[in-house]
């Protein structure tokens, strides 16, 4: 998949990706309701990704309600 360029809720230009560590995940789903791109999702029992992780904006909405610190999101 391409690598793009956005712009995220701070006014920063940048390529993103998120990661899961699926290990820490507590399961509360808290991560798949607050992504704005729709790359978190939620089977029950754990979160995971779907899609391209570099489609993530960079926003850090996962990483700020995700309570066991599962989430990371990097600028590439």
């Amino acid at each position: 998949a391409a690598r793009r360029r956005v712009r995220n809720g701070k006014g920063v230009i940048g390529m993103y990706m998120v990661s899961l560590d699926e290990e820490a995940c507590t399961g509360c789903n808290s991560c798949a309701d607050g992504c704005p791109a729709g790359i978190l999702t939620f089977d029950g029992e754990k979160a995971s990704i779907k899609g391209d992780p570099c489609d993530c904006m960079g926003c850090e909405a996962c990483t700020t309600v995700c309570p066991s610190g599962a989430i990371t999101v990097m600028e590439l």
